[in-house]
C-alpha cells in the first residue's frame, strides 16, 4: 500500500546503474500482471470473487502492464500506452468510474487518457499523477483527503486545490494523503487524530499543508493507516503519526506529530514502505529493516514480537531491491528478481501466494518462484505484481 521508491544519485555503483538503465529501458516493452489473496470484491480482477493461493493473471491478460497498486479491497495497474485501469471493492467509488459498482474485471477511469505516469491506493480512495505533473484524486473523502476544500466523496478524478503542474510523488493513509512536489516540498491532508499530518496540529485538513519543518530535501514518502514515513535526499529516515505498535521506529510507543527520526539514524537510507501498523525500508547497502507490529510474522524476524526500533529479516542478505506492505503481511523484491513474502496467510485468501492459507515469520516465495519480477504491491488481504517480459 502506498509505496514508492526512491531513488539513488550520489555514490551510486555500476551495478545500480546499469539495473537502473535496463529498467528505464524495459518501462514501455511486456511484463506480466500477476494477482492472488482474497478476491471477495473482485480485487483480483480474473472476472471472478474467488480467493487464490497462488499468482493467476487479470481477465484481461496482456503483457504491457508498467505499474501496480493495491489498496484495501481494489486495485489499480497503468498500462504502458499510459491508461489507468482499476478493479474491485467500489463502495466508496474508489475505481473513479462515476459509480459504486465493485468491478471484477479491470474499468478505465472516467475520463480514460493515456497520459498517466504514478499511482496510489488508499483503504477507500486513490490518486494518480499525470505525466504534466498534475495530481488527481477519487473516492472517500469524509476527513479530507481528497484535498479539494470538501469532505464529499468524488467518484470521478478531482484535482487537489493546491492545483499545479509540479506534483511529483503520493502516497495514501486510511484517510489521509500525502505527496511531493518537484520543489522538494511535502504536503499531507485529511484525517489527523494521530498527528499523521506531521504538521503539529490535530485538526483535520481538507486542502493541503506541509509538514512541521517543511523544507525542500523531501526525496520519497509512504505512508500507513495513521503514519507516514519520508526520506529526505541527505539519506535520512523519518517518520510520525501513531506509534501504538512502534511502528515510528524511535523506540517508542508514543505518537508524533511532528516528524522524528528512526532509532539508529544513519544517513544511508535509499527507500521506505509503510504497512497499517509495521514500517520497513531499505538502505544503501541492500539489507532490509522493520519495526512496528508483528502478530502474525510480518516484520519477518522469526518472531512474532512487535519492534519499536528496525529488525532486520531472518537471513538478513543485503541484496534487497523494493518492499510493500499489506495490512499484516509484507512483500519484497531482491536484485535477482526473486519474490520473497511473509506475514498472515491464515484467513483463507493466501495473499502470501505459495499455495497455504499458513502464516509465516520469515520470508517465503510464491509457488510462481521462477518468474523475473519486477514490482510488487500488497493490499489489505490481496497481493499484486508484475514480471518482467518472458
Amino acid at each position: 500500500m502506498a509505496f514508492y521508491k526512491g531513488s539513488s544519485t550520489d555514490g551510486a555503483n555500476l551495478t545500480e546503474l546499469v539495473e537502473n538503465e535496463y529498467e528505464v529501458l524495459d518501462e514501455y516493452v511486456s511484463h506480466r500482471l500477476w494477482v492472488w489473496g482474497d478476491d471477495a470484491q473482485g480485487q483480483l480482477g480474473d472476472n471472478s470473487i474467488v480467493d487464490k493461493s497462488t499468482p493467476v493473471q487479470t481477465i484481461s491478460v496482456g503483457v504491457d502492464w508498467r505499474l501496480i497498486e493495491c489498496g484495501n479491497a481494489h486495485t489499480s495497474a497503468i498500462k504502458t500506452d499510459g491508461t489507468l485501469w482499476l478493479w474491485g471493492h467500489n463502495g466508496h467509488a474508489q475505481l473513479g468510474d462515476n459509480s459504486i459498482v465493485n468491478k471484477s474485471t479491470p474499468v478505465q477511469v472516467a475520463g480514460a487518457g493515456t497520459n498517466w505516469k504514478l499511482i496510489s491506493c488508499g483503504a477507500y480512495n486513490t490518486a494518480a499523477i499525470k505525466t504534466d505533473g498534475t495530481l488527481w484524486l477519487w473516492g472517500f473523502n469524509d476527513y479530507g483527503g481528497l484535498g479539494d476544500n470538501s469532505i464529499t466523496k468524488k467518484s470521478t478524478p478531482v484535482q487537489t486545490v493546491l492545483g499545479g503542474t509540479d506534483w511529483k510523488s503520493v502516497a495514501i493513509g486510511r484517510y489521509h494523503t500525502t505527496a511531493i512536489k518537484t520543489d522538494g516540498t511535502l504536503w499531507t491532508w485529511g484525517y489527523n487524530l494521530y498527528g499523521q499530518l506531521g504538521d503539529n496540529d490535530p485538526d483535520n485538513k481538507s486542502t493541503p499543508v506541509q509538514v512541521a519543518g517543511a523544507g525542500t530535501s523531501w526525496k520519497s514518502v509512504a505512508v500507513g493507516y495513521f503514519h507516514a514515513s519520508a526520506i529526505k535526499t541527505d539519506g535520512t529516515l523519518w517518520t510520525w503519526g501513531r506509534s501504538n505498535y512502534g511502528q515510528l521506529g524511535d523506540n517508542s510507543k508514543t505518537d508524533k506529530s511532528t516528524p522524528v527520526q528512526v532509532a539508529g539514524a544513519g544517513t544511508n537510507w535509499k527507500s521506505v514502505s509503510a504497512g497499517q501498523v509495521h514500517t520497513a525500508a531499505i538502505k544503501t547497502d541492500g539489507t532490509l529493516w522493520l519495526w512496528g507490529f508483528n502478530n502474525y510474522g510480518e516484520l519477518g524476524d522469526n518472531s512474532v514480537a512487535d519492534k519499536s526500533t528496525p529488525v532486520q529479516v531472518e537471513g538478513a542478505g543485503t541484496n534487497w531491491k523494493s518492499i510493500s506492505h499489506g495490512v499484516y503481511h509484507t512483500a519484497a523484491i531482491k536484485t535477482d528478481r526473486t519474490l520473497w513474502l511473509w506475514g498472515r496467510n491464515d484467513y483463507g485468501q493466501g495473499q502470501l501466494g505459495d499455495n497455504s492459507i499458513v502464516s509465516k515469520s520469515t520470508p517465503v516465495q510464491t509457488s510462481s518462484a521462477g518468474y523475473n519480477w519486477k514490482s510488487v504491491s500488497c493490499g489489505r488481504l490481496h497481493t499484486a505484481a508484475v514480471t518482467f517480459r518472458d
